[in-house]
């Protein structure tokens, strides 16, 4: 059993993680009200931008002069995984859900006798997925010293992407990142994006209504691709920005709850224990006071 100093000390250190995680709940309320912001904001955008993309490949269809981007490869052997996690920790199990979706992927792809490629952004997406994949890395994005993400941060990743698909290295690019919902949820996502997947608007009319592309689809197709992968990209990475705070922040106000209920508990055992010293000193004093 503990002594009083042992417990002491350890109700002092429980105080201390206390006030940690209540100042990290609090700076994550507060960066989460902007993510979010943020990624709300980005989805009408991106809404808009993928019904507009549906609307032009619905009219180039499948023909032999369809962009590379929209028409792929043709086959689906190499497939390139960009899985976009955290570069820090302490949120919960966000990190661990999205790493989850991606090494399910990967092991299914590998079983049926594909080549996968892995493209990290994030360190503990890396840091998780290396121990079993190393062989399958091509790279890796440090965002660590980005105090905003913006579109510029997408752009580049995009570019990387690009790049390696006009360089026949994949030919397929599917994206996994954590869709926000709430503080409480969050949803692990897989969105493929080469070859882009855009679907017809559906909406009340627009089978009737007939357009003329000044130039044709296939050249505006040719320029909005590109855009469309740095778009869905940089969705994504804002959708996981409000996603890590929305968990952390959840996370630390369980830690805080915990470290409370730990302390009242250390609490109850320390005055205990000091209640059975006194008594144990009045027996010694009164058995001291009898034998004289």
């Amino acid at each position: 059993m503990p002594n009083l100093k042992d417990l002491k000390t350890r109700i002092e250190s429980v105080k201390s993680t206390r006030k940690i995680t209540k100042a990290m709940q609090m700076v994550a309320a507060a960066k989460l009200r902007r993510a979010q912001e943020s990624a709300e904001a980005a989805r009408p955008y991106a809404a808009r931008f993928n019904a507009v993309m549906g609307s032009l490949a619905a009219g180039v269809g499948t023909s032999d002069s369809a962009p590379r981007l929209l028409a792929g490869t043709g086959k689906d052997d190499v497939q390139l995984l960009v899985v976009m996690t955290a570069e820090r920790g302490l949120c919960g199990g966000f990190n661990s859900s999205i790493v989850k979706l991606a090494r399910t992927r990967i092991e299914a792809l590998l079983a049926s006798g594909k080549t996968v490629k892995i493209l990290t952004v994030g360190k503990k997406g890396r840091e998780q997925l290396k121990r079993d994949y190393e062989a399958n890395f091509v790279g890796h994005v440090d965002l660590s010293e980005v105090k905003r993400l913006g579109y510029a941060n997408a752009q580049d990743i995009a570019r990387d992407v690009l790049t390696r698909f006009d360089a026949d290295e994949f030919d397929v690019a599917t994206i996994f990142f954590s869709k926000f919902n709430s503080v409480i949820s969050q949803d692990p996502t897989a969105l493929q994006i080469i070859p882009a997947a855009y679907e017809s608007t559906g909406e009340e009319g627009a089978e009737s209504t007939l357009y003329d592309y000044e130039p044709d689809e296939e050249a505006i197709l040719n320029d909005l691709l590109p855009r469309g992968v740095a778009t869905q990209i940089f969705s994504g990475l804002l959708e996981n920005g409000a996603s890590e705070q929305g968990a952390r922040m959840s996370a630390m106000d369980n830690a805080t709850r915990n470290a409370g209920d730990m302390i009242d508990n250390l609490t109850i055992q320390f005055n205990r224990s000091r209640q059975a010293v006194i008594t144990n000193e009045l027996i010694e004093i009164i058995s001291g006071a009898e034998a004289l």
